[in-house]
């Protein structure tokens, strides 16, 4: 999936600015980018050029100029295009598996060492998911259908990190049972 139709999805929410978009895309789990400048301001110029949204430049008295980026028609028909079209099947990385894959040279103690850093981790980013899940939303819910999708998505978010846990727990206790 290309960042451009993030950006127009989040342009088809409200006019933001790289700023506004960046932050958006850094605190929020549901984007697979790091929201680096690079990748969102040389996506804005790209699609600016296309003509997929307009720029308007807003003077600020003891702040630079903040450039604020407005979706078009033919950014919401390039938007809705993509939204139709076959849909991905998610990027599976996991780099725990691969390193998983080669544990066996570990002795019993470092491998759970290993696999309790690793249960630790997941359980922290659950955690965080959770926690943010409390918070107000920073998402489009201009219907209530929106609002359920973003919700639904949430709850995505959440049921994968809980099945990662779950799973490195129970391969915890196998292990152990096996006298790994």
């Amino acid at each position: 999936m290309s960042i451009q139709y993030a950006i127009l999805g989040l342009l088809s929410w409200k006019p933001l600015s790289g700023y506004d978009i960046k932050k958006i895309i850094s605190e929020s789990d549901l984007y697979p980018w790091s929201g680096n400048n690079n990748q969102i301001y040389r996506s804005l110029v790209e699609i600016h050029a296309e003509g997929l949204v307009s720029q308007e430049v807003l003077l600020q008295e003891t702040l630079p100029a903040r450039k604020v980026y407005t979706i078009t028609q033919k950014g919401l028909t390039a938007l809705r295009a993509w939204v139709q079209s076959t849909p991905e099947l998610p990027e599976l990385h996991n780099t725990f598996l691969i390193q998983l894959a080669w544990a066996d040279q570990l002795s019993g103690a470092e491998m759970d060492a290993m696999i309790s850093k690793y249960a630790e981790e997941v359980d922290i980013q659950l955690r965080m998911l959770l926690e943010k899940g409390q918070r107000p939303s920073n998402t489009p819910a201009r219907t209530r259908r929106e609002a359920f999708l973003w919700e639904k998505i949430s709850q995505n978010l959440v049921s994968t990190y809980q099945n990662e846990l779950d799973w490195v727990r129970k391969l915890q206790t196998e292990l152990k049972e096996k006298g790994h």
